[in-house]
């Protein structure tokens, strides 16, 4: 098998050429399976088969603008949910509440991934007809994201949530996926085996630990670039943190918008509750392989108690612990009464 530190991709290579060179590096990858879903090892970070592809080309065929907005952010850690708060703060003068795409579109539309969506196959798409400023989201790591974007002032959001919280939304997100796929699958409490390959790093997106903590580095060394949002926290007060959200994108809102109700407006369009109930969020598969409902199923802070064994708690916690020790961050299991 020929070595994949061998292989390059170059913006001068023709389509076949370029998706070619892409294919001979992705075969030589260390591959895994998953809950029936093949990973592969990349620079680190296992990676789904709809996202190898369009990261390897993206790295180095994105071109990123100053006036980008990155939305990262590590699988099923609030994605959706920031995507649609993003979009509305940023086109709010173009669509008021009542009328926004988001009540036809779903939000994954409205803010495409950068490599599962842009470049899934290789190959740049649909770039061209973006409006200014861009709004793109990915789960890339912050070490493998495009040079371009790193080496830019363009705006990196970044959304986190308890460890806890996510392998459980995590779990249902794949169990949904399977069992799409297969008819006679039945829905099961989450299990030792994928549990156990969370906290050891393999899944998609993983290592976890990796991939939040090089955006929280990045955020205490560049906060002007960089702005790192926990889950809960939005949750706990979505006025306030709407309010920071809109002033680091460049879009604050002004005193007559808050004296108006816009924020609260947004943030009741935006909610996990309003979300889930449209009906162009029940119906329908993302990437040919989700369910659309897959993205919306609880949203709650701390329904990890309702899903992990006390010892899978404990292991998670230490987990945590070892991982994240000195780094500064906290993460909450439940919100302030």
């Amino acid at each position: 098998m020929e070595s994949a530190k061998n292989i390059s991709i170059n913006v001068n290579e023709d389509d076949q050429e370029l998706q070619n060179n892409i294919e001979k590096l992705v075969n030589a990858l260390p591959k895994e399976t998953m809950c029936g879903i093949p990973l592969f090892q990349y620079n680190g970070t296992w990676y789904p088969p709809n996202a190898i592809r369009g990261v390897i080309s993206s790295q180095q065929l994105f071109q990123a603008d100053e006036s980008d907005l990155i939305l990262a952010s590590f699988p099923k850690s609030g994605t959706t949910w920031l995507k649609a708060l993003i979009f509305s703060i940023v086109n709010r003068n173009r669509y008021q509440p009542k009328h926004s795409p988001l009540l036809s579109i779903q939000p994954h539309d409205l803010v495409p991934t950068i490599e599962s969506d842009h470049f899934r196959d290789g190959l740049p798409r649909n770039l061209h007809q973006l409006s200014q400023p861009r709004i793109f989201s990915t789960h890339m790591p912050y070490a493998s994201l495009p040079h371009s974007i790193k080496a830019s002032n363009c705006r990196i959001v970044y959304v986190c949530r308890n460890p806890l919280d996510t392998v459980v939304s995590q779990w249902h997100f794949v169990r949904s996926m399977v069992k799409n796929n297969n008819a006679s699958a039945q829905p099961n409490p989450i299990d030792d085996e994928f549990f156990d390959n969370y906290c050891r790093g393999f899944q998609a997106f993983c290592p976890f630990w990796d991939n939040i903590l090089g955006y929280w580095k990045v955020s205490l060394e560049k906060p002007e670039g960089v702005l790192f949002m926990n889950y809960e926290d939005l949750k706990q007060d979505s006025v306030f943190e709407l309010k920071r959200l809109a002033s680091f994108l460049g879009f604050p809102f002004s005193a007559e918008e808050e004296a108006q109700g816009l924020i609260e407006e947004i943030s009741t369009l935006c909610s996990f509750e309003n979300l889930k109930n449209l009906e162009v969020n029940q119906k329908g598969l993302r990437l040919s392989l989700i369910p659309t409902t897959a993205y919306f199923r609880k949203g709650e802070v701390g329904d990890y108690v309702n899903h992990l064994t006390p010892s899978m708690v404990e292991i998670l916690n230490k987990l945590v612990e070892e991982k994240f020790a000195g780094s500064g961050l906290v993460f909450k299991s439940k919100l302030n009464s």
